[in-house]
């Protein structure tokens, strides 16, 4: 079985089995180390407290605790990889439906000739130099999926610095597809499509 899907069933049993007092203790959890640990960096509400950190508001439950799970083993490498090490399945979860229950937000865009350019790589690719239109996986508004990432309202600087990571292989997870497409594009499509994402509610 895939292993992004037996991750799933996982997640799924482990939500539904969940009863109502369960999940009010759970989300005191979640309270507690996004007051304690998570909003140094995070923001309290999942905003962000720097451009280099990414938006967690509103983000897929199903996609942030996969990313967590990766920090703690490893799979994925940062300044994560501690802070995750202690956190068990429970409070993973919990995070992640704690965060994924916070709204979202949006940048203003004041260039709006390079977000533009972003649009259109965003919703129609590259067909010369082989790039495939952003949408195709990540949604016309950018709202992402279980298994994709939202980039809708992100932080312009983190997207930029995550793709180019994937360029330069230096994102050791999710790499596969995401490192053929980075690689094709250019600094100025590059620096567009975040830009334009951004701006994306």
């Amino acid at each position: 079985m895939n292993k992004f899907y037996l991750f799933l069933l996982l997640f799924t049993v482990f939500s539904s089995s969940a009863s109502a007092q369960d999940e009010e203790e759970i989300n005191r959890s979640a309270e507690e180390i996004v007051g304690s640990e998570c909003y140094l960096c995070h923001g309290k509400n999942g905003e962000g407290s720097s451009s280099i950190y990414p938006r967690l508001a509103g983000q897929h439950r199903e996609y942030i605790a996969k990313q967590l799970m990766d920090f703690r083993s490893g799979r994925r490498t940062g300044t994560m990889n501690d802070m995750a090490q202690d956190l068990t399945n429970e409070e993973i979860f919990s995070l992640a439906e704690y965060f994924n229950a916070q709204p979202t937000l949006a940048h203003r865009i004041r260039d709006k000739a390079l977000a533009a350019v972003g649009e259109y790589i965003f919703l129609k690719g590259n067909q010369f130099s082989g790039i495939e239109a952003c949408a195709s996986c990540h949604g016309k508004k950018g709202g992402g999926t279980k298994g994709l990432p939202r980039l809708a309202g992100q932080h312009k600087r983190y997207v930029s610095g995550q793709l180019e990571e994937f360029n330069s292989r230096k994102r050791t997870n999710d790499n596969a597809i995401m490192h053929s497409i980075a690689s094709k594009l250019t600094e100025l499509e590059r620096e567009a499509v975040a830009l334009y994402v951004s701006g994306l509610k």
